[in-house]
């Protein structure tokens, strides 16, 4: 199996498990990640999702699962198709969440962009509708 299809047949057993458990395989997403891996979202960490902001570092990124799974809580997160090429992945799909403080839910396209080096994770960036997002959040 070349690398890149082992990267895709990794992203696609870990984004199954975090859709079964409803984001709760935290530990399986962090088990494919190098101790170091660069986490990016594109809100920056802009009010009101300020958990989603550049993490570096797996332990620091923890800080970004405890502030998504305490504000929100996921209906459904489905990825329908996976582009490899060397050592990076995009996946493209849609994810639901509900804020838990607002009840509104965010249902979003979803791009995740993924770099591999030597089986993990070294580089993460996610895209997503984030006015469609911050507004359910207020």
């Amino acid at each position: 199996m070349s690398n890149e299809a082992a990267n895709v047949e990794l992203l696609k057993e870990a984004y199954r498990q975090w859709h079964d458990s409803r984001g709760g395989a935290v530990e399986e997403l962090l088990n494919i990640c190098d101790p170091d891996i660069s986490w990016g979202s594109v809100p920056r960490g802009a009010v009101p999702l300020a958990f989603a902001k550049q993490y570096d570092g797996r332990e620091a990124l923890q800080a970004y699962f405890g502030g998504l799974l305490n504000e929100w809580e996921m209906i459904s997160y489905t990825i329908d198709e996976y582009i490899a090429q060397g050592d990076a992945v995009f996946a493209r799909g849609s994810c639901a969440w509900t804020n838990k403080k607002t009840g509104k839910v965010a249902d979003t396209p979803k791009v995740d962009f993924w770099r591999f080096r030597n089986g993990k994770a070294v580089e993460f960036y996610e895209y997503f509708d984030t006015a469609h997002v911050a507004a359910a959040a207020t």
